[in-house]
């Protein structure tokens, strides 16, 4: 199955969104709408932006030293079949690229699932990063994830190494700056103090900083 995806944001190269340069792909849609979400702007499944998978396919194997590609959303697994179709093209091209996908069902709905696009997508993922944010369980001590009641599921050994890192992988965050002045931020952050901050950098009072 090739066809479209329904995008929110898609980065062809960021080093924030797990071990090494990995393209990045927030998926438009999330019928969750955890409280405390850092990025709401993704739950309306009309927003965004559509994109051929073919075409993403291609964008994304042309990018230099590329260790893999993580799908965050919005839900991943509402657009499983897309999803599992992108990582599929991208094997074929580049069989050592890793697959980190997020989801806010946990493991267990999501094997218990009759959904065969579902079963494709995991079957395609190297590290699964399951369960919604659970904003009384907020935590900073793992990297990538928010709530303590989210987990790590490495369904092949393709990224267990990273593991044994951990300690010294810490929360990133990245901001990028337009030509034409709009601003873009990822990374693993408060939404609340994330919006602070772009906000600080739009209004300048974080130009000393920046410079």
């Amino acid at each position: 199955m090739v066809g479209k995806l329904r995008l929110y944001h898609f980065i062809s190269s960021t080093l924030t969104e797990g071990p090494g340069l990995r393209a990045g792909l927030w998926v438009q849609g999330c019928p969750r709408h955890c409280p405390g979400c850092a990025a709401p702007e993704t739950w309306d499944f009309d927003g965004g932006f559509d994109k051929d998978v073919a075409v993403l396919a291609k964008e994304i194997l042309a990018v230099p030293k590329l260790e893999g590609v993580t799908f965050a959303g919005g839900e991943p697994f509402c657009q499983a079949g897309a999803l599992a179709s992108l990582a599929r093209l991208l094997r074929q091209g580049n069989p050592a690229l890793s697959v980190i996908c997020f989801t806010g069902w946990t493991m267990g709905e999501l094997l218990a699932s009759r959904d065969p696009d579902k079963k494709a997508l995991l079957g395609e993922t190297d590290l699964l990063i399951d369960g919604p944010y659970i904003e009384s369980l907020a935590e900073n001590d793992r990297p990538l994830v928010g709530s303590s009641n989210q987990e790590f599921h490495f369904l092949t050994p393709r990224l267990r190494d990273w593991k044994k890192g951990w300690g010294a992988s810490k929360h990133r965050l990245e901001i990028r700056i337009s030509p034409d002045g709009s601003i873009a931020a990822n990374g693993m952050m408060p939404g609340d103090v994330l919006r602070e901050i772009v906000n600080k950098i739009r209004n300048g009072a974080m130009e000393n900083e920046i410079l």
